[in-house]
């Protein structure tokens, strides 16, 4: 039995965002199906953190993975990561392992299509401009994948820290077809006329007044996975159709659901499958919200190993 062996940087080589995008769109079907099986995720708490196991059989497209994620406030001090994921990649068919990988990279990824499916499907197909709030991995990888699915001329970028916004801003500009990306300097400049709103940050408050944004305008927010956490304000969320990637999770995980009274109007894959309607007029506003499914690193991590053993990419272990 051979496993394949996945770092961060052969994950990111795999695929590129515009196939970690088409990906998602099957992941999402077939979870608002019922054609995936999707245990709520695991939390095992000990005295120094806690480690989430999330699995996932999409029962169509046959894949099947394990994400374990730990989250350690301690290991700074230790010079490690707070977070950390890996994924075990199992065959359907025999149970047995296929591959091991670095997950934080996966889940950026994942994360970022899955804010560029939903770009695709409730933006205005005439979007040129985006605000983008936040400037870690993210935040980045929202932005690629809005930048797969529309053609962003400007970005205005809003984040506490000048020296990671500064940094976001050096990089986007090595990107093939840049767009300008500007500081903001509040964050009133940064959605004034946006036609897409990317939030991934960890605030606990709002970060901007909905009541600002421009018809048509398009938000996705990734940042909020407690219900102590909310980056879009009651505001927003009253004035947009509401399109989340599990009702269920949703509700019981965002406070940018709980705390606002949301409305949902369909899950993302509805959407996707035609159950539901996606953007209906050209001036409606829409909100995504996404907290991360674990079918999403299944049919991700399936997409990056098939990838993967076309290209050569990894190490393989031979385990027995």
């Amino acid at each position: 039995m051979k496993i394949r062996i996945l770092t961060a940087a052969d994950v990111r080589a795999a695929l590129t965002m515009s196939q970690a995008i088409a990906a998602m769109k099957k992941a999402y079907g077939q979870f608002s199906s019922g054609r995936a099986t999707v245990p709520l995720r695991t939390r095992l708490h000990t005295d120094k953190g806690v480690t989430l196991l999330m699995p996932a059989f999409l029962h169509q497209s046959r894949n099947l993975a394990v994400k374990v994620v730990s989250v350690y406030s301690g290991n700074p001090a230790l010079g490690l990561p707070t977070v950390a994921a890996t994924v075990l990649v199992l065959n359907p068919e025999t149970g047995l392992p296929l591959a091991f990988m670095e997950g934080d990279s996966l889940t950026a990824l994942r994360t970022g299509a899955g804010g560029g499916l939903a770009a695709d499907l409730l933006a205005r197909k005439d979007a040129r401009t985006v605000a983008l709030f936040g400037a870690g991995v993210q935040a980045r990888a929202q932005l690629q994948a809005v930048l797969a699915v529309r053609s962003i001329e400007t970005v205005r970028l809003f984040d506490p820290s000048a020296d990671a916004a500064r940094r976001l801003m050096d990089a986007v500009a090595l990107w093939p077809d840049a767009p300008k990306i500007i500081p903001a300097q509040s964050p009133e400049a940064a959605i004034e006329a946006a036609d897409i709103v990317l939030a991934a940050t960890t605030t606990r408050t709002p970060l901007f007044d909905g009541n600002r944004l421009a018809p048509g305008a398009h938000v996705t927010g990734v940042g909020s996975f407690t219900p102590e956490m909310q980056e879009i304000d009651t505001a927003t969320v009253r004035r947009a159709k509401v399109v989340v990637d599990s009702r269920e999770a949703c509700m019981a995980e965002t406070g940018d659901i709980i705390n606002t009274g949301a409305v949902i109007h369909a899950e993302l894959g509805e959407i996707v499958n035609g159950v539901r309607p996606g953007r209906e007029t050209e001036e409606e506003i829409t909100f995504f919200k996404s907290v991360g499914i674990a079918a999403q690193d299944a049919v991700a991590a399936a997409a990056v190993l098939k990838a993967a053993e076309k290209k050569d990419l990894g190490t393989l272990i031979q385990m027995s």
